[in-house]
């Protein structure tokens, strides 16, 4: 498999993540790490046997042998560093959510477009294989007619650093514009987005809350003024519509996972979550006037995949995706329209609550404003 160099943008949590995963990938060669934290930059840089090091991602853009660079910075700062690397001519992953807001996120996709240059955003769920069941049941028209769906995400107390783990810039607008719809609610709502073809959206209704107690000085600390909680109704042109539940902290035992109904079929996926993983995935259908609740063994049904198809490896995972779409083994999943729509629906979400009333996805577009911090 041809060798892909690549350089990362950011060595905080989801950078060393996004290093671990890259190191057991045949052909994923990190050349270069940037981070403001020298000392942290060139820690990692050891650890992983990484030649060069940068605190200016704009001094590692400059590097010809870079194909492409992985962006693992906070939201508000995924806009600019990834527009600089595009223009650089270089191909970029860029962590969830697309960016702060609709706007940054549209200015990401415009400018992929304008350089000819893909733009891959990490959306983990999609590579799942309870998603590829599903897709596959889809594409069969196993399910009919699809009209609705349930995008859902729970954590009983898990909001980053109130509640013990993660930076306290996960918990800041400033930093990452929102949060449960846009730390968790990106992999469900764009799984959903996936799954149900990519329909087009027309409105949009939601409501946030922080209202769960939380440990005074990391509160005070944190500056937490973000959601803990996001709800939301979709609605999709055809008919088509869409619940949004995403949850870092609610007095509940669990909740069900995200599902998809049609006229012929309804689908259940697990429920993500720390705990309460009970639901599995199954399949509910109606042959012979007989109702039909069919589970599936995931496991071999990836197994076989493995044996029979070609490049099944490229969909195990969103970095192992991206690397088979650099060495132009498979084609790239349109990730970054997905994001983009997904950020359109958390966006509404926030119009809707400050409106206190549904609001258009014209609307939506047409307010959205950039949040991208400049000279990051």
């Amino acid at each position: 498999m041809e060798s892909i160099k690549i350089g990362i943008i950011g060595v905080g949590i989801i950078g060393k993540m996004h290093l671990q995963q890259y190191s057991s990938i045949p052909g994923a060669e990190i050349v270069a790490v940037c981070d403001i934290n020298e000392q942290e930059a060139r820690r990692v840089a050891e650890q992983y046997q990484i030649p060069h090091v940068y605190t200016d991602y704009r001094e590692l853009l400059k590097r010809d042998d870079i194909y492409a660079v992985d962006v693992c910075l906070h939201n508000n700062y995924h806009s600019e560093a990834t527009i600089a690397a595009l223009q650089a001519g270089k191909h970029v992953c860029c962590e969830k959510p697309i960016a702060g807001t609709y706007r940054d996120g549209q200015a990401m996709v415009d400018m992929a477009k304008e350089t000819g240059r893909m733009l891959h955003i990490q959306l983990g769920t999609l590579y799942r294989s309870e998603t590829k069941a599903a897709k596959t049941l889809i594409d069969a028209g196993k399910l009919g007619k699809l009209y609705h769906a349930k995008s859902t995400g729970f954590r009983r107390r898990g909001r980053p650093f109130v509640d013990g783990y993660g930076t306290k810039f996960f918990t800041r607008k400033e930093s990452a514009s929102g949060g449960a719809l846009l730390d968790m609610g990106v992999y469900h709502i764009a799984q959903m987005l996936y799954l149900l073809g990519m329909p087009n959206v027309t409105r949009i209704s939601g409501k946030t809350y922080q209202e769960m107690d939380m440990h005074a000085e990391r509160k005070e600390e944190s500056g937490f003024d973000v959601e803990e909680l996001g709800l939301g109704f979709v609605r999709f042109e055809n008919g088509i519509t869409l619940d949004v539940i995403e949850a870092w902290s609610l007095h509940m035992g669990g909740i069900e996972g995200c599902s998809i109904v049609g006229s012929q079929g309804g689908i259940k996926l697990p429920a993500y979550s720390d705990i309460h993983s009970s639901t599995q995935f199954s399949f509910h259908s109606t042959i012979c006037d007989m109702d039909f609740d069919s589970t599936l063994d995931l496991n071999a049904m990836s197994e076989r995949r493995h044996r029979l198809y070609a490049n099944e490896d490229a969909y195990d995972s969103s970095p192992q995706h991206w690397i088979a779409a650099l060495q132009g083994r498979v084609a790239l999943l349109p990730t970054a329209e997905i994001a983009l729509k997904t950020m359109l629906i958390s966006e509404g979400i926030y119009l809707s609550d400050r409106y206190e009333r549904e609001v258009t996805v014209e609307e939506v577009a047409s307010e959205s404003r950039s949040t991208a911090v400049k000279g990051s």
